[in-house]
This record gives C-alpha cells, structure tokens and sequence, in this order.
C-alpha cells in the first residue's frame, strides 16, 4: 500500500492544473502535490494517478514518488481564496499526494533533446494507459535534475468512465502522431520488447492493490472493491501484448498535417522513419521501376 501522512499546512494552489491542485507540507516533514477527493474530476482521476503513476515506476519509468494525504479541512481557514477554500471543504479525508520537485521545470521539445529510446518507452506506456494528455499541448512532463519525469496521469484508461465497453475500448488503437515525443524518433518496437513482458497479471494486481477502498467502494455494477481492481487488471493486460502493433506515429502529410505549430515543427529535426516506412517505399520504387520497363 502506498504511504500514508496526514496535511500539516496548505502552502499555495497551482493554478496551473484544472482540478487546481495544491502544495502541501505532512507529518513525514515532505512536500507534496496535492490532488484533491472534491475536485470536479471526481475519485477516477485519482484512481488512475495510481494504477498508472506507479505501473510507471514498476516500468522503470521517472514519476513522482505517491502517497495518500489524509486532510482535515481546518488547515484551509486562512486561505482567502474562496474556491480553494470550498475545494478543501469538499475534500477532507483521504486524498492524494505526489512527491514536489523542488526547481523543476516543465518539459520543452527545443530546450531538451530526448533520446529514441527514452522517447519510445514513454509514448509506448502512454499508448498502454492510453493517455490523451501528453501532446505538445500540454506535454505534462518535467525536467528535473536534468532527467525527464512523468507527471499527471488522471486523463487515462478512459474505459473505466463506461464499464460495460471496457474490453472494447481498451482495444482500440492509440494515435501518437501529435504526442509530444513524437518528433524524437520513438523507438516502438524495442520499448515494447522491453516493457511488455513486465506487465503481468501479477504486476497489475499489486499496483491496484494500492488503490484505497474508500475510492472504489460504490461502484455501479460492482459487488466489492476487489471486483473493481481485477476490472483494472483485465483491459491493461490485453493491451500490453500488441498495443505496438497500433500505435500510429505518422508524419505530416497533405491529407493530414501536423497539428503542432511551426515553431517547434520547424525547429526540430525531421522524424525518422521507421524501417517498415522504408520498406514501403522500396516495394514502391520497385514497383514504378517495373512499370516502366
């Protein structure tokens, strides 16, 4: 199970983040981020923080260390901002923490050159979890002590909005083509070679396991919290065995151009084509060749 502290003082909310998270100091003297039970997201975003923050870690993947914060809404009385106060309000209990990066700095694609391998093995996890919020956009990455950590995790498996199609939707592909790795030449193929085989039914069970009880009891459609956890399990095993096979990492064409903006297509180096890119366009040039003759 994950590490419990309690909230010793709300310090400041980061308004950065739509469900406005905060920093807050605990009982083990740490620093934490925040993410709060009564924000608009409601208890799944924090339910996928965890199975997907620390599937990451198991992968060998850098994400913030995570632990639950329980939190008595008091320590918000001299907050002045008054939605910060009714989020706190909302929110006593037990609510989640990620470890604060003191002088991190969010990740730019022109500031910080990723390698193919690094870069294969994030967009290949993200492809897993089927995360749709590491675009250039919003890249939820940071920088720290010169090494790229994964941060932000809530906007995943979004089959556990709508049970009943779990199976279905954890089975479709996951288009890459505007993640914020992509100009970086993802080596694929070798990140699941390496990954996939770790993730097993067992390594799934243990990172639900560390979901509290309080957040997955009430689930419709479910008898026990346990019932949810082996609900995680299922969708994420499959998808770990050929999601490589679906991942569409494309480069710009005249049917469909790139989406990011110039200032960073235009800077960065062109994207490597992969060796099947390169076996289409020889059968291709061999086929021309013959028509000619």
């Amino acid at each position: 199970m994950l590490q419990e502290v309690v909230a010793t003082r709300y310090v400041t909310p980061l308004r950065e983040g739509g469900s406005l998270p905060g920093i807050v100091e605990a009982d083990d003297l740490g620093t934490y981020v925040m993410k709060f039970t009564g924000a608009g997201q409601g208890r799944k975003t924090l339910v996928a923080e965890i199975i997907c923050g620390e599937l990451g870690r198991r992968l060998g993947l850098r994400v913030p260390e995570l632990v639950t914060i329980e939190l008595d809404p008091v320590i918000g009385l001299a907050e002045p901002d008054q939605e910060v106060q009714e989020l706190l309000k909302a929110s006593g209990g037990l609510n989640l923490g990620m470890d604060y990066l003191p002088g991190s700095f969010g990740f730019d694609p022109l500031a910080y050159e990723v390698g193919v391998a690094e870069a294969g093995r994030v967009v290949w996890f993200d492809a897993l979890i089927n995360n749709v919020d590491r675009s250039w956009r919003n890249p939820n990455l940071l920088v720290w002590h010169g090494d790229l950590w994964l941060i932000d995790h809530g906007a995943t498996m979004i089959w556990h909005h709508n049970w009943p199609g779990a199976q279905a939707s954890a089975a479709k592909p996951y288009n890459a083509s505007d993640h914020v790795l992509a100009p970086f030449g993802p080596d694929i193929a070798a990140a699941a070679a390496e990954l996939a085989p770790l993730v097993t039914e067992e390594l799934l069970t243990e990172v639900a396991a560390d979901v509290p009880d309080v957040w997955l009891a009430g689930e419709p459609g479910f008898d026990s919290a346990d019932e949810v956890r082996r609900a995680y399990v299922a969708p994420l095993l499959a998808r770990a065995a050929t999601i490589h096979e679906r991942i569409t990492l494309d480069a710009p064409t005249a049917a469909r151009p790139s989406q990011a903006p110039g200032w960073l297509t235009d800077r960065l180096p062109p994207r490597r084509k992969r060796a099947a890119d390169d076996d289409r366009a020889a059968a291709a040039a061999r086929t021309g060749e013959e028509g000619g003759r």
